[in-house]
């Protein structure tokens, strides 16, 4: 099972987009809402909000 590359959420095999950039390196996407933040935007996932990879970075610097 893949995660998102961006948000981080768990996909089910047969949805979701694979990307894969020109020095090979391939990227998952569960919306086209983390693909075009990815891609068109060129955002970090640690700057959205509602990426779950935003939350559990954010959660773990509030333990420390």
């Amino acid at each position: 099972m893949a995660k998102c590359s961006f948000c981080g959420e768990a996909m089910e095999r047969g949805t979701g987009k694979m990307y894969v950039k020109k020095d090979g390196k391939i990227l998952y996407f569960c919306s086209t809402k983390c693909e075009k933040n990815t891609l068109k935007l060129g955002r970090k996932f640690l700057e959205t909000r509602w990426s779950s990879k935003y939350k559990k970075e954010r959660q773990e610097k509030r333990e420390e």
